[in-house]
């Protein structure tokens, strides 16, 4: 028996499935997203909630203007016991019957949240994304998870075989527990344009430039500061060359400052968060991560997806979605040469580039459609929902 809790009965209507999300926060990064179109595409099958442990977001803001509801947990600083409290009190008050935690923390508090209704306990998924760097846990949280933490979850996931193995190798959890469920996008809002000359225009661009593109959060994971360095040999070697950054992030005034200081102030553009991704990447040449870490990124899909020839380092779960000389090129992280050198080959060999941005849009379409990853994730709703694909629930999106 748990203090302060009473059993409560589960609502069950028909095939639908109440289903809580966990998250930090609803921003638009790459799980976030995840969420908001699960949400969206499994419109009628479940009944969702968002709980967010800091704040709403920008586009849990979005979601709940749509008529999704969001919850703030409001969590403080460092260990907010309060927060598995609260999380189980709302859990027991809607009836949900899966919880989806993503990433590590908020997995703790739905974990936390699961005990304290025990035993009318709702069922646990536990998705991983991306990692820190560098990636470091305690002694203590690894022992957790190896003989407790990992026993609370119904299943656990990862978007990419990498962040699986992190899970097993660096945080203890056992490997047999951990399936990958790869990331996807919509491939049908990449398909190719028919006047990118006037596409272009109507985005800024001049026609007549070779652009290459990075859609990445000013975040220190992100290291810009080596790309800019090795943009700057490009911009020496190619004057017909220019540098797209949309975005933004804490580092924005440091990387404009070392534009300045690198002298190619008039090369690189600093476009701001962006709603017109799509059209961005038709309308560029290349697409480029010089991240630190990386798990499954959702703009190297789109960049892939939109015939474009990528240049990534060989970090995390790049390597799995790039093969190095056929979608694109990997490159180590932190190494300014090789970029640099990469992006040369690019815009030196136009029919390289252009084979590269076909096998990219030809391996997306293959292996990371969004409504793959989505039906795997309904049809653990279902099952651990106790649905089974009764009706016609079963059928894919």
């Amino acid at each position: 028996m748990v203090l302060g809790f009473r059993s409560a009965a589960r609502p069950r209507a028909s095939s639908t499935v109440r289903v809580g999300f966990v998250l930090h926060v609803m921003q638009v990064a790459g799980a976030e997203m995840l969420v908001a179109e699960t949400v969206r595409r499994l419109a009628g099958r479940i009944v969702p909630t968002i709980f967010c442990l800091d704040a709403i977001g920008a586009l849990g803001e979005r979601l709940r203007a749509e008529g999704v509801e969001v919850v703030c947990l409001g969590r403080r600083p460092g260990r907010d016991w309060r927060v598995a409290w609260r999380l189980a009190r709302e859990l027991r008050a809607r009836g949900v019957e899966v919880v989806h935690a993503h990433q590590y923390t908020p997995f703790f508090y739905a974990a936390l949240a699961k005990l304290l209704l025990f035993p009318k306990s709702p069922r646990l998924i536990f998705t991983e994304h991306g990692r820190h760097y560098p990636d470091i846990v305690s002694r203590l949280r690894r022992i957790t998870n190896r003989v407790l933490l990992h026993r609370s979850a119904d299943a656990i996931n990862a978007c990419c075989a990498f962040s699986a193995d992190s899970l097993h190798r660096i945080d203890g959890f056992p490997a047999r527990r951990v399936e990958v469920i790869e990331n996807g996008i919509d491939l049908s809002r990449y398909n190719p344009v028919t006047d990118r000359i006037a596409l272009r225009r109507s985005l800024g661009l001049d026609p007549s430039r070779y652009y290459l593109a990075c859609v990445a959060r000013f975040h220190p994971v992100k290291d810009h500061a080596t790309l800019l360095h090795a943009f700057a040999r490009i911009a020496a070697a190619r004057d017909d060359a220019d540098l797209l950054l949309a975005g933004d992030g804490p580092l924005r005034g440091e990387l404009e400052a070392l534009v300045e200081r690198l002298g190619i102030t008039g090369r690189v553009r600093f476009l701001g968060v962006r709603s017109d991704v799509p059209e961005l990447l038709r309308a560029v040449d290349a697409f480029t991560l010089t991240s630190v870490s990386e798990a499954a990124s959702l703009t190297l899909l789109e960049a892939m997806a939109s015939r474009l020839p990528v240049v990534v380092t060989a970090v995390g779960g790049n390597p799995e979605i790039v093969r190095d000389g056929v979608e694109g090129l990997l490159v180590p992280r932190r190494d300014v040469a090789a970029t640099a050198d990469a992006f040369l080959c690019l815009v030196g060999d136009p029919a390289v580039a252009a084979a590269m941005g076909e096998a990219g849009h030809a391996r997306v379409e293959e292996r990371y459609q969004l409504s793959r990853t989505i039906n795997a994730y309904w049809r653990l709703y279902q099952q651990l929902g106790g649905r089974n694909g009764e009706n016609d629930g079963s059928r894919d999106l």
